[in-house]
């Protein structure tokens, strides 16, 4: 006699697992933490991510990736993809305290990872990478219009934008107040103007 079926989203699922894992990281995030929060059982749990928390959290990483695609689909179809990113970046400065405290869930796997998992680590990376790929053409496409002043190499140009999102997923626990964010974002897009 087989179980009872499941009757669950498999993606509300993996964004409720999404949450837990860029609240707490991988490492500290228990099996019992993941139940709680899908509201689960274990058979039910070992049913849908035979893989268990590993392919869990690589799944969580692909829909970051997914959130991605989406963002770069957008900026293909934009008349000014310069100015979509600057309302990116904007866009942080009116987020919630909790979005401020968990930062970033790539950067956040890059840093925890680093020397422990080399192929979470590789993933988060690829998708900074590709972050930066977008963020290239994007910049290639302003100079090139004549809607970006800076003449720098577009790909040092994205490379400074991956770093500052990095570094604003930091700056973001270290205050996170959206007039000091609003502040310092407006001063590093400058860059970009």
């Amino acid at each position: 006699m087989r179980g009872r079926p499941a009757i669950f989203n498999e993606e509300e699922l993996l964004k409720k697992a999404q949450i837990l894992f860029w609240e707490k990281g991988f490492t500290p995030t228990s099996l019992e933490d993941l139940l709680e929060a899908m509201q689960i059982g274990s058979g039910s749990f070992y049913n849908t991510f035979k893989g268990g928390k590993k392919e869990l959290f690589s799944k969580a990483l692909q829909l970051r990736r997914n959130d991605l695609n989406d963002f770069k689909q957008q900026l293909m179809e934009s008349e000014s993809p310069i100015d979509l990113i600057k309302d990116f970046f904007r866009s942080l400065a009116e987020a919630e305290t909790n979005s401020h405290l968990m930062g970033c869930l790539i950067v956040n796997t890059i840093i925890e990872m680093s020397f422990v998992d080399q192929k979470f680590q590789d993933d988060a990376l690829n998708v900074l990478k590709e972050m930066e790929q977008m963020y290239t053409w994007a910049i290639e496409k302003a100079q090139k219009e004549g809607r970006l002043q800076n003449k720098t190499q577009p790909e040092i140009l994205a490379r400074y934008l991956v770093t500052f999102w990095s570094g604003l997923n930091v700056l973001r626990r270290m205050y996170p107040d959206n007039a000091i964010l609003k502040t310092q974002i407006e001063m590093q897009l400058s860059i970009i103007s």
